[in-house]
């Protein structure tokens, strides 16, 4: 109950990186799926972010999206890692929901 409070407070306070890190916590822990992004969160991805989450979304494999985008199959996953907790979402099943009508940034 205690990091479950946490998880609240971090998330009133705007505390991102406390926030991923206790809603990572609880994952471990075996608790249900905590949702910590604020629905706009698909705003605060990278356009090189927007563009791996899409065609992940597409159910491309990291080979496929890193042959396509002329990166690694490890960069791929080092920014999917990023993508999840920021979209608030824990699995890659999960990303077409979360990008669907979700505004993007330009960066």
């Amino acid at each position: 109950p205690h990091l479950v409070t946490a998880l609240e407070i971090f998330e009133r306070l705007d505390a991102r990186p406390w926030l991923d890190r206790a809603a990572a916590e609880l994952r471990a822990a075996g608790a249900p799926a905590v949702r910590t992004a604020a629905p706009d969160s698909a705003a605060d991805l990278t356009s090189q972010e927007v563009e791996i989450a899409e065609l992940a979304a597409q159910g491309l494999t990291n080979r496929d999206i890193a042959a396509r985008l002329h990166l690694s199959p490890r960069t791929v996953g080092y920014h999917l890692h990023k993508i999840f907790p920021k979209l608030g979402i824990s699995a890659r099943a999960q990303l077409r929901d979360a990008l669907t009508g979700a505004p993007r940034s330009a960066g």
